[in-house]
């Protein structure tokens, strides 16, 4: 099982999350599989269909109760996921589940009354999600520090309980293969040659000779080099290629990196040592070099997915980072807390961007399509001249006295914040 942690604004900002695309085709039916609404009414419902739950503020009164002390996001979102190698688990199980993992955060624990809000909603196969506050029925505020590590190990022990976790695949080694055990080292000499040293069977020997290197036997031993006529723009290239056919027959290569074509480069970067920072450089040049706002949205949900996107994986790998530090010195809670806040802030800039590969998609929309949008938002603000007629209407005791209206005021504009801002200065 593996759990993933979010936080948001409030729990109605969550219903296009869990309720899926406005699509029918694809809308999501999600449930309500168990809950536990502390000193809130009693016969809200336990299970069907969450939106009364969601929409209705039920999980968010603690925090309005507290005001200002509230955290500015409440919400605390946790889906888990099972594998998909492993069957599913049942409504029941999976309720179980929920109120095991908001015991081991400390937002529910057994016997507490005290405890925070949550509800549990499943709206696929294989996953749950679990919808809390984090501030008590008390009024205090629970500590989320290091919820995802408390977490995700309960998941780990319930996984196992439940017999979901599979032993450790057989590793096959060289020795299985006959295969020695010294590491291949490919390098560049202080002389400028290349050379491999490790080889010492008749296969490896045979693939550096296919590669392009010559064979040498002395009182040094086996050794293999590159014919000094090789061109320099070529060393790399038969370097890399040797490299690549060694370890496809499971030896193991330590390659120079100034030899290694396949790893990406930059000039702050000469060696390639930083790839993840080179994968995402990649994903910028794809941004970049979009034609159309569908390959533009298709990049740009590599950033966003709210599952495996960089986002979410940066957030994941900040957390841990905290973690970690906490798990080498206990004391330096400063280092950790730095790590956790801007976790918090991919976090929200995640949640700000939640919806903004559908609003790219939608550029690529006919005219025609994004103009009827526009005059519907613009339907949606100003009211129907049927609601403007009642507005204006002379009310009965001024038609008593005969007093009539004559002009009809403008079609209202819209104003900027700083056009009003100006006329506020002005009186």
């Amino acid at each position: 099982m593996i759990a993933h942690l979010q936080r948001a604004a409030t729990t109605a900002a969550l219903i296009p999350v869990l309720y899926g695309p406005e699509d029918p085709r694809y809308r999501l039916r999600p449930r309500l599989i168990a809950a536990d609404y502390r000193g809130a009414d009693k016969q809200l419902p336990l299970f069907g269909d969450p939106q009364e739950v969601l929409g209705g503020g039920v999980l968010d009164a603690p925090a309005a109760r507290v005001g200002t002390r509230a955290p500015e996001r409440p919400v605390w979102l946790c889906s888990v996921r099972s594998d998909p190698r492993q069957p599913d688990l049942s409504d029941a199980q999976w309720a179980d589940v929920t109120r095991r993992l908001v015991a081991a955060a400390g937002l529910a624990p057994d016997g507490d009354p005290e405890g925070c809000r949550w509800a549990a909603i499943r709206n696929l196969d294989r996953s749950v999600h679990i919808v809390a506050t984090v501030v008590r029925e008390d009024g205090r505020i629970h500590s989320s520090y290091r919820d995802a590590f408390h977490v995700q190990a309960e998941c780990s022990r319930i996984a196992t309980e439940l017999g979901l976790t599979r032993s450790a695949p057989s590793i096959t080694t060289a020795k299985d293969y006959r295969m020695p055990a010294p590491v291949i080292t490919i390098s560049i000499e202080p002389s400028g040659s290349v050379s491999a040293r490790g080889s010492s069977d008749d296969l490896s020997a045979t693939l550096l000779r296919t590669a392009g290197f010559r064979q040498t036997e002395d009182w040094h031993g086996r050794r293999h080099r590159l014919p000094t006529t090789t061109a320099h723009t070529d060393r790399a290239a038969i370097a890399t290629h040797a490299t690549e056919m060694l370890r496809a027959a499971r030896y193991s290569v330590d390659l120079d990196p100034k030899l290694d074509l396949n790893r990406l480069t930059t000039p702050t970067d000469p060696n390639g040592l930083r790839v993840t920072g080179q994968q995402v450089l990649q994903l910028t040049d794809r941004i970049r070099g979009a034609a159309t706002a569908a390959q533009a949205a298709e990049a740009i949900d590599q950033l966003l997915d709210p599952d495996d996107g960089v986002l979410a994986r940066l957030q994941e790998a900040l957390e841990a980072a905290a973690e970690k530090v906490t798990d080498l010195d206990p004391d330096e809670h400063e280092l950790s807390d730095r790590f956790s806040t801007a976790a918090g802030w991919v976090g929200t800039a995640e949640a700000e961007l939640v919806d903004a590969v559908g609003d790219l998609r939608s550029l690529s929309a006919p005219p025609d399509t994004r103009e009827l949008a526009r005059q519907e938002q613009t339907a949606a603000v100003y009211p129907s001249p049927a609601v403007t007629s009642a507005a204006l209407a002379v009310s009965p005791t001024a038609a008593a006295v005969g007093l009539r209206t004559t002009a009809r005021p403008a079609a209202p504009v819209p104003m900027s914040a700083a056009a009003v801002s100006g006329a506020g200065r002005g009186r």
